[in-house]
């Protein structure tokens, strides 16, 4: 639609995930018409977080160190561990600032579809944590969705030869959520996980 340079902007911002042709020209319009924008900032922290940002050796979350933050702090329990998908969901479980514990990032899901197996995740790593004896919970929090409970219950059936409580996050219902707004799988999924008041 534009030439040159311009059109080659708003491509590369099409690239990214969850930005569509109108959202990257909208991105690519505010940084050639906002003067104070600072494009070299940008450009340094684009470049930085290829150079600084890896994955943590023990849990896969992202960190600026061999080890990440969570898994060098010496008050979290080393006795419960939380298997995630990716390191946006260890962010969305420490906003809640309800666990304690340590994570485990698989990278992924298995998805026959896609072509992920249980060899293409990090299992191989959590079984290797597991093995000393330290952890004593596991708490599966894959997402509710056809890949994170087929990725669920397969890390669910290699966990039952151990000596370890595997638990799974609870779903159902939203909070502010009406009744008549949701799927019976969410409705049955809240009967399931209703508890005593």
């Amino acid at each position: 639609m534009y030439d040159g340079i311009v059109q080659e902007l708003i491509d590369e911002f099409g690239r990214l995930p969850g930005i569509g042709p109108k959202s990257a020209q909208r991105i690519a319009f505010h940084i050639l018409q906002t003067p104070t924008f600072d494009v070299a900032r940008l450009s340094e922290l684009l470049t930085e977080i290829r150079i600084r940002v890896r994955f943590c050796e023990i849990c896969g979350n992202v960190a600026e160190q061999e080890r990440c933050g969570i898994c060098r702090d010496p008050r979290r329990n080393p006795a419960l561990i939380c298997v995630v998908e990716d390191a946006k969901d260890v962010a969305a479980i420490e906003r809640t600032r309800e666990f304690r514990g340590l994570y485990h990032v698989l990278g992924g899901v298995i998805s026959p579809i896609a072509g992920i197996g249980p060899d293409d995740l990090r299992i191989a790593q959590l079984m290797t944590r597991l093995a000393d004896g330290t952890v004593q919970e596991v708490i599966l929090a894959t997402n509710p969705n056809l890949e994170g409970e087929a990725t669920a219950s397969y890390l669910s059936r290699l966990l039952t030869t151990m000596q370890i409580t595997v638990s799974r996050l609870a779903s159902g219902l939203p909070v502010g959520g009406d009744l008549e707004y949701a799927d019976e799988v969410t409705l049955g999924r809240a009967f399931e996980g209703r508890r005593v008041l």
